[in-house]
C-alpha cells in the first residue's frame, strides 16, 4: 500500500486497488487509473496492490485481501474503492456488502468521464447508450425495492411486474431509441463522407493514446480552435478541417478523433462507432505518440489493438512522436525524422512539439508525399478557395 498525496484535497476520498495476474504491462503503481480518477473529480489518497494467478469468483481478490482494504479504508476516511479491472456484476455486489462502501471499475471511471467531456448532441447519445448497456448487466439484486408492482390505472408496471423487470425494460426502450438517433446521425455522417469523395478528397484522421497532443497538433496545422488540455480524454467530438498544401495545389481533409486507452471498454467502441469511422474511412492515419510518457510503446501497441478491432489496421499511417520538448536533453532523439517498426512495416515517423511548433513543417511535407504518392494530386477541389484562415 502507498499513500498518495494529492494534488488539491477536493473531490471524495478513493482508494485505488489493483490487482496483478500475471499479464505483461501491469501499472503497479497504478498511475494511469490515478490520472483517470482525478479527470473524473475523485481525491485518490491510496493504492493497493496484490498478486493472484486468477480473480476470486464473489471478491475478485478474495476475503483476506477484502478485509485489508476494509480496515485501511475506515483508516483513510475513503468513500469510494476504484479497482482497475473490471469487475462482475456479482463481484462489485459482494464487494460493496463486504466492505461496506461503494465499489466501481475501470470501465465506469471511463464512462463517467466521457459523460462529464461529451459536448455534441451525438457525443452525448453515445455516452449514454455505453453507460445504458454498462448498467443493464448490473441489475440483478442490485435494488432493495424489489417487491412486486401492482397493475392497474397509474401504475407503471403490469400485473406482478417486479421492479426490476420494470427497470430492465425502460432500459431497453431507452437503448432502442438512442440506437435509432445514432442511426440517424451515422447516416448523415455517410452522406457528408459520399460528398467527400465526390470531391476526391484525401482524408486525414488523428490517432493516438489519449492525451497524446492530438488536438495540440490538429490546432497548430489548420490554425483551429479545438480544445485542448493537459489531460485524458480533453475532447470527445470528431472536428474536421479543410488543410492547404501548396506544393500539390489542393486541400486535404484533417479529422480529429477521440483518444484511446487501454482497456477502453468494448460498449465504448460499439457506441463511437459513428465518431471512430472517420478513422475507418481514412486514407491516412497520423498517429500522434507521449514521446515524453515511460509507457509510449505499450501505448503504441494499445492504440493499434482498437485500430484493428474497428476495422482501420490496413491504413497507412505516418507516426508522430509529440512533446519531445518535455523530453530530457540525454533522451532527445538524434535524428528527427526516420522510420519505425510497426507491426513489421518500416512506417514513416517524425518528432516534433505541437505545443511549440517544432517539426510541423516536417509533418506537412510527409503529408504532401503519401498525397502525391495517392495520385490525387490532380483532384477537382486542387484550388485554395479564398477567405480561409489556414491559408498560406
Amino acid at each position: 500500500m502507498t499513500n498518495l498525496p494529492p494534488p488539491n484535497a477536493k473531490g471524495i476520498p478513493t482508494l485505488l486497488v489493483g490487482v496483478d495476474f500475471g499479464h505483461p504491462h501491469f501499472d503497479d503503481k497504478l498511475e494511469e487509473l490515478g490520472l483517470l480518477a482525478q479527470t473524473a473529480g475523485l481525491n485518490p489518497v491510496a493504492r493497493v496492490t496484490c498478486k493472484r494467478r486468477a480473480p476470486d469468483a464473489a471478491l475478485f481478490i478474495g476475503s483476506g485481501k477484502a478485509d485489508e482494504i476494509k480496515e485501511l479504508a475506515l483508516q483513510l476516511g475513503v468513500q469510494e474503492i476504484l479497482f482497475d479491472q473490471s469487475l462482475s456484476p456479482a463481484q462489485q455486489r459482494n464487494l460493496e456488502r463486504h466492505l461496506e462502501l461503494p465499489v466501481n471499475d475501470r470501465t465506469l471511471l471511463i464512462l463517467e468521464i466521457f459523460g462529464q467531456r461529451a459536448r455534441s448532441h451525438e457525443g452525448k447519445l453515445q455516452v449514454e447508450l455505453a453507460r445504458l448497456q454498462y448498467l443493464s448487466t448490473r441489475l440483478v439484486r442490485r435494488w432493495s425495492h424489489l417487491e412486486r408492482q401492482s397493475g392497474g390505472i397509474g401504475m407503471r408496471g403490469g400485473p406482478g411486474e417486479t421492479q426490476i423487470e420494470l427497470d430492465r425494460r425502460m432500459i431497453g426502450d431507452n437503448i432502442k431509441r438512442i440506437k435509432e438517433r445514432l442511426s440517424k446521425v451515422k447516416r448523415q455522417r455517410q452522406t457528408q463522407r459520399r460528398q467527400r469523395e465526390r470531391r476526391d478528397a484525401f482524408n486525414i484522421s488523428l490517432v493516438g493514446y489519449t492525451n497524446a497532443g492530438k488536438s495540440t497538433l490538429f490546432n497548430a496545422l489548420v490554425k483551429a480552435r479545438a480544445y485542448a488540455a493537459d489531460q485524458l480524454f480533453a475532447t470527445l467530438d470528431t472536428t474536421t478541417r479543410q488543410l492547404y498544401l501548396g506544393e500539390v495545389g489542393r486541400m486535404v481533409s484533417l479529422s480529429d478523433t477521440v483518444g484511446f486507452i487501454r482497456d477502453l471498454p468494448h460498449g465504448l467502441i460499439d457506441a463511437f462507432q459513428a465518431t471512430l469511422q472517420e478513422a475507418v474511412d481514412a486514407d491516412l492515419l497520423l498517429h500522434v505518440v507521449d514521446f515524453s510518457s515511460p509507457d509510449h510503446v505499450e501505448q503504441i501497441a494499445q492504440v493499434q489493438r482498437v485500430l484493428a478491432e474497428i476495422g482501420a489496421s490496413d491504413i497507412p499511417q505516418i507516426l508522430v512522436f509529440n512533446k519531445i520538448d518535455a523530453v530530457s536533453a540525454d533522451a532527445q532523439p538524434g535524428v528527427l525524422q526516420d522510420t519505425y517498426d510497426l507491426e513489421g512495416m518500416q512506417t514513416p515517423r517524425v518528432f516534433i512539439s505541437a505545443q511549440q511548433g517544432a517539426g510541423l513543417s516536417a509533418v506537412r511535407q510527409l503529408l504532401v508525399e503519401q498525397v502525391k504518392a495517392s495520385k490525387l494530386s490532380s483532384g477537382p477541389d486542387a484550388h485554395f478557395p479564398e477567405g480561409r484562415e489556414d491559408a498560406p
